[in-house]
């Protein structure tokens, strides 16, 4: 069941993110054509600073997710009752401070944007945004059971539902309007009816959620709780100030317009990012219900098996990202809105730097090891800040992401080593980066010998560019990899499991 879920999980995350992926292109083109980049550089900005607040949350999902593993597997119905109520009372407050925090940064908004020209209001679309940020928080508290439950599936079918719908409904107002505001209005519309519906599928799945009679969470529960907030409270931080001011230095040192074209590439980034992370997201679940068995041994081969594919997928990404982004922005938005070759090199190291800390993250969450680590995400975040404003008066807006990798490297050099790997499969430093070098050796082998053969390569046709690098990246990596590691068990692993699905197809 367990297998099956993560399969079925991580099917439908991969369909939802193709699925976005091409919307957002689409979406993308249109609003660039129709209101052009310093209202891109708005929308990325905006959507920067109100992830900020997303530090009022403090964690408490994860943390209640986390607790709602076992009693889900014992099927603990009063239990979860406790829980879901508490996380309901929880979210209630959160979107009163998160409102509260909002209105308060509004008379220093100037300080973040700087120079700008747009026909709106920037006062009135900042509001809207922190409408759709509190919208988030209202009826979302219940995906938490069906998160819990293995069917993270059901909610990224609803996800790709109101991607489609949103982003039609906006596409068609742009085009016979021109109304950015129009334009949020229904971004938040829809947004309302996704929670909505996520709401009814969980009542119906789990009818017992909406009784009345509901105990108080145990104290113990209540205390783990507690606990796990006081270290989320500095990893939300972190992933904030990591991940979240990029937006704000390019603005304030670089302008709005140069916001709006690294617009351009973080969509691609963060679409590629996605597409492979939702299927950690999917299984996460499932590794923590593993991990409710507290065998060292097997957790130690699942995650072994995860790091393999992990690291395969981001090598690829990387080649693709590296060989195919130039050629796909020319063709996608135009020549104009390419950046330095240098800037795309230091984005393709941080994408993949982010996606190798994914296996040691899935374990991390579904075990629930938030406080023990809880000063590392600061010193990041202080590192992230100061190498990213030190860096963009030397280098630019290359220095801005050359902090950003620093920082995140912390993390993947000492943070899970020290307190995911060694606590939870008992293996000493030393493994952990004997796991990870070759791998790390592999990755820059296939990425540096597929962008060398695409330049070889060059040609006046960017769309036929566009597929030679294609057939390069698909090619290359693949290759690499199968013939470093077809000996190894992770292979071999992946290998029984392709062909018994296909065994149970037939």
């Amino acid at each position: 069941m367990r297998s099956s879920n993560s399969v079925k999980n991580a099917i439908v995350s991969f369909i939802m993110n193709i699925i976005t992926i091409l919307i957002g292109f689409v979406s993308q083109k249109v609003f660039i054509n129709i209101l052009g980049t310093e209202y891109l550089g708005i929308n990325g900005l905006f959507s920067n600073i109100l992830s900020m607040l997303a530090i009022a949350e403090l964690g408490i999902g994860s943390a209640i997710v986390y607790n709602l593993y076992k009693p889900v597997a014992q099927e603990d119905k009063e239990r979860i009752k406790s829980l879901m109520l508490f996380y309901k009372n929880s979210y209630r407050l959160i979107a009163i401070i998160i409102f509260a925090i909002g209105i308060f940064i509004i008379p220093f908004l100037g300080f973040f944007i700087g120079e700008v020209n747009i026909h709106d209001n920037v006062t009135y679309i900042y509001i809207l945004f922190l409408i759709d940020t509190i919208a988030s928080y209202l009826l979302t508290y219940k995906r938490s059971i069906l998160y819990a439950n293995q069917k993270t599936y059901i909610t990224n079918i609803v996800h790709i539902g109101y991607l489609i719908f949103m982003n039609v409904l906006q596409i068609i107002f742009l085009i016979f309007t021109s109304n950015y505001i129009i334009y949020l209005f229904i971004k938040i519309i829809f947004r309302i009816l996704e929670n909505i519906i996520i709401t009814i599928i969980a009542n119906r799945k789990y009818p017992f959620i909406k009784e009345k009679d509901v105990k108080p969470i145990e104290k113990d529960v209540k205390k783990d709780i507690y606990t796990k907030v006081k270290g989320l409270i500095f990893h939300k931080i972190s992933t904030v100030v990591v991940l979240g001011t990029d937006n704000i230095v390019i603005s304030k040192f670089l302008g709005v317009a140069t916001v709006g074209l690294y617009s351009n590439y973080n969509l691609i980034i963060q679409a590629i990012l996605n597409l492979f992370l939702q299927v950690f997201s999917s299984i996460t679940a499932s590794v923590g219900n593993l991990l409710v068995e507290n065998d060292n041994k097997k957790s130690y081969k699942i995650y072994k098996n995860m790091l393999f594919m992990n690291a395969w997928l981001f090598t690829f990404a990387s080649a693709g990202i590296l060989c195919i982004m130039e050629p796909f922005i020319k063709v996608w938005i135009g020549e104009e809105y390419i950046l330095p070759t240098t800037v795309l090199i230091v984005l393709v190291i941080n994408m993949y730097v982010q996606g190798m800390r994914r296996t040691c993250n899935t374990f991390k969450e579904a075990a629930g090891i938030f406080y023990e680590d809880r000063y590392v995400p600061i010193i990041e975040a202080i590192t992230n800040i100061v190498a990213s404003v030190i860096f963009v008066h030397i280098f630019g807006l290359v220095g801005v992401f050359i902090g950003t990798v620093l920082s995140t490297m912390i993390v993947f050099l000492y943070s899970y080593p020290i307190f995911v790997y060694k606590p939870l499969f008992k293996r000493s430093y030393s493994q952990y980066v004997k796991d990870y070098i070759p791998y790390v050796i592999v990755s820059i082998f296939a990425v540096i010998l597929s962008y060398i053969l695409t330049n070889l390569f060059i040609i006046n046709n960017e769309m036929l560019q566009i597929i030679i690098n294609l057939l390069v990246v698909l090619i290359v990596p693949n290759i690499i990899y199968i013939f470093t590691f077809y000996k190894t068990e992770e292979f071999n692993y992946y290998k029984e499991l392709i062909s018994n699905m296909i065994k149970s197809r037939k």
